[in-house]
């Protein structure tokens, strides 16, 4: 599903993008008044600005939605990352005490002493 968002959100910005581009800056008006040719055009003088006006506004619409996705996608990992992340839990931490040796009767000490405990 992950993997279907960055597509259709990619994709998305390349239409924005183009669509942005297609569009007559504020200045292409004053042109048209004096027979530029824009009058002719498929949509009419006045139609392709509010077309293209508004495929932009759905298509913004649509990547800010895509953008939301992929966020909450980014929070909410389901699934480990590596091999490291699953084979956390199975690692046993090793005791607060340390470990103890027992020292056998005789080294260290009298003999006929009793074993000793040395932590390490």
């Amino acid at each position: 599903m992950e993997v279907f968002v960055w597509v259709l959100h990619v994709l998305v910005a390349l239409v924005i993008i183009g669509l942005v581009l297609l569009q007559h800056g504020k200045g292409a008006d004053m042109g048209a008044a004096f027979g530029s040719g824009a009058s002719g055009s498929l949509f009419g003088a006045t139609g392709s600005a509010n077309f293209l006006s508004r495929a932009t506004a759905v298509a913004a619409t649509i990547f800010f939605l895509t953008s939301l996705s992929l966020t909450y996608f980014s929070g909410h990992k389901t699934k480990p990352a590596g091999l490291m992340e699953s084979q956390k839990a199975l690692i046993q931490p090793a005791p607060a005490g340390g470990v103890k040796q027992a020292v056998p009767e005789g080294v260290g000490g009298p003999a006929g002493s009793k074993a000793k405990e040395i932590p390490n």
